[in-house]
């Protein structure tokens, strides 16, 4: 029987350990490399968003599928992928955990900065999707006040615990953005933060961008905060990456290369979604294939003592070291992504004295996901 082809981007990582390995004939690829010439025998595509998929990439070739381990789906040109009968489906949810922990790490170290407690401050979560959702959970551990705005969820569930973008603007301390890239339709998001939006915050609220790099405008954040009309913001994803606005990202109180999501176990999801994706569309039946799943390592100080939540945040993952690594050389933003170290989500740490510290605290660290 012949062996399914595929290409895969070279960055996805524990492709290679899993079983498509040995089922499949596997070609791996720099993802922003792959191109028509690559795909012309292929049956399917297993990518990042780093690869476009279009006409100009799928045209003439025998792609069937395209699994992206990724949540995000903007660089799959759907309407040509149905015009052709050419499959594609996303990892939903894998890296919503990773998404929250950075904004966890985030928010602690705006608190440490400002010297002011997070609890009773106002955040408003724009997307209440997989990511959206986690966020809204670990905003609470935290003593926020969370509003939520979110059209497409609204239409469809009523009105009880959604606000307006406008109730955002009036009352949110911090404002973070988790929706996809619609440039069209009933709700687009292309420049959903533009001028009159960052004008109409409040004084002194702060932006914060983990979703797509064209959802805020540039041009107009820059402004906003040359002109200090808000408090600050931290951008995760630009407009136009991996190439980034230098004096926009001086501005920025937090600058990282697009690896909010980039948890060990965010990745590992996405893969796992993608073996299960080709699995069953190319009815592979192999024992353990169905329910594969790679084997994570452990970090190497994953039992700590803390007596802060900040201890034990900053033990997990530190925002202000991949700010660092950026703001020290903005020129290797897509290397320190493709190479971006173990990182373990909340729940694959264990505090070693959970039970000595004060209840809130305690409370709080369960319901970020740290085992006790």
């Amino acid at each position: 029987m012949k062996k399914i082809r595929i290409v895969a981007d070279d960055r996805i990582p524990f492709l290679r350990e899993s079983p498509l390995s040995a089922l499949c004939d596997m070609t791996f690829l720099p993802g922003a490399q792959i191109s028509r010439t690559d795909l012309l025998s292929a049956d399917a595509v297993i990518t990042r968003t780093r690869t476009k998929c279009n006409a100009e990439t799928l045209e003439g070739t025998n792609v069937k599928l395209i699994a992206t381990a990724t949540i995000g789906f903007d660089h799959i040109d759907t309407a040509y992928c149905a015009r052709r009968g050419i499959v594609w489906k996303n990892a939903p949810g894998c890296n919503a955990a990773s998404v929250a922990q950075y904004l966890t790490s985030l928010l602690v170290s705006c608190s440490r900065n400002d010297g002011e407690e997070l609890k009773g401050k106002v955040i408003g979560v724009v997307g209440a999707g997989n990511v959206g959702k986690r966020v809204i959970g670990i905003a609470s551990a935290l003593g926020m006040t969370v509003l939520v705005n979110d059209p497409p969820r609204e239409e469809a569930e009523g009105h009880a615990g959604f606000v307006s973008l406008n109730e955002i603007c009036r009352n949110a301390d911090f404002i973070t953005f988790h929706v996809p890239l619609e440039r069209g339709g009933k709700h687009p998001t292309f420049h959903l933060a533009d001028r009159s939006f960052l004008n109409s915050l409040k004084p002194g609220a702060f932006v914060i961008n983990t979703s797509r790099g064209e959802v805020v405008d540039h041009s107009a954040l820059k402004q906003s905060l040359a002109e200090k009309r808000i408090r600050g913001a931290a951008l995760d994803v630009w407009e136009g990456e991996p190439e980034i606005d230098p004096d926009l990202m001086n501005l920025l109180d937090f600058a990282t290369p697009h690896i909010a999501g980039y948890s060990t176990d965010g990745k590992a999801n996405g893969t796992a979604a993608s073996v299960r994706t080709v699995a069953r569309f190319f009815g592979l039946k192999e024992d353990g294939l169905e329910s594969w799943y790679p084997t994570i390592p452990l970090p190497e100080h994953h039992v700590l003592e803390v007596s802060s939540l900040a201890d034990a945040v900053y033990a997990s993952y530190d925002i202000r070291q991949d700010d660092a690594k950026l703001r020290n050389s903005p020129g290797t933003f897509e290397k320190q992504r493709g190479n971006y170290p173990l990182r373990r989500e909340f729940q694959a740490f264990r505090i070693r004295n959970m039970v000595s510290l004060p209840q809130e605290l305690r409370e709080s660290l369960k319901r970020l996901q740290f085992q006790g």
